[in-house]
């Protein structure tokens, strides 16, 4: 028998919501153009069955949930692909900020990983994101360890990563708090951190794309992203030595 496939996850970090805003259907559009054959018909109610949605733009024009959207999926316990969304209360969000927050699952094969930068693109602009990213769910939570929340924890980041604040302690939303295998900065993200710098930025160059809005999508390594593998860790470290403004380690 074979396990539940690896999985990508997907993030995007976007102004909050507001009333009959159009960007959780947009979010969901861009994912389905950018995912060969996707569609996003069916929900997943309490008692975890699926459900279809017929009129499924009507129902995410309607439905909120926790400042954001209920789950929509393909309805493939097999080969699952899923986008929901939440907000991030404005007293956990930088500079005092509520963020709309957009996440996304694509299985880690070669479809989704040839996907998966198109997706992330599609899901960020369609959000009207400030950046995100796109990582392998096994690296995204050494990443996300990196993080230093409360005065007291004094673990140190795995693997040598640099700590890194808590999206609270940061005074700007548009400044990435971390860093992914794909990444997405937009216009202002993309300014902020000082991005591209031709001069500096060659080899990330060689792995980005400039989007219609903008912004960036800045691809880390060939594959996608292994922190067991010492080239792949080197080069998340060398992303962070560029870039301190990341996860507010240095004030602009």
């Amino acid at each position: 028998m074979t396990g539940k496939p690896k999985k990508m996850t997907i993030i995007a970090y976007a102004p909050a919501l507001v009333s009959d805003d159009g960007r959780p259907a947009a979010a969901v559009h861009g994912m389905e153009r950018a995912f060969p054959g996707l569609r996003l018909g069916w929900t997943v109610s309490d008692d975890h069955q699926f459900l279809s949605l017929p009129q499924r733009d009507r129902w995410l024009a309607q439905v909120r949930r926790n400042g954001g959207f209920p789950l929509v999926c393909n309805n493939d316990e097999h080969y699952p692909v899923m986008i929901s969304g939440l907000e991030l209360p404005a007293m956990f969000g930088p500079g005092g900020q509520a963020l709309f927050e957009v996440h996304a699952q694509l299985p880690l094969d070669a479809v989704g990983s040839a996907a998966a930068a198109d997706v992330l693109e599609a899901v960020a602009e369609g959000a009207r994101a400030y950046w995100g990213h796109a990582t392998p769910f096994s690296a995204s939570v050494d990443i996300v360890r990196q993080t230093k929340n409360r005065p007291d924890d004094l673990e140190p980041p795995p693997r040598g990563l640099p700590e890194i604040k808590s999206p609270g302690a940061m005074h700007s939303p548009e400044i990435p708090h971390r860093l992914g295998w794909l990444n997405y900065w937009s216009e202002a993200a993309a300014r902020a951190i000082g991005f591209p710098d031709p001069a500096r930025d060659a080899e990330l160059l060689s792995r980005s794309r400039h989007t219609a809005t903008g912004g960036w999508v800045v691809k880390l390594t060939d594959e996608p992203l292994d922190l067991d593998n010492p080239a792949h860790l080197d080069a998340l470290k060398r992303a962070y030595g560029r870039f301190p403004e990341i996860g507010g380690r240095s004030t602009p």
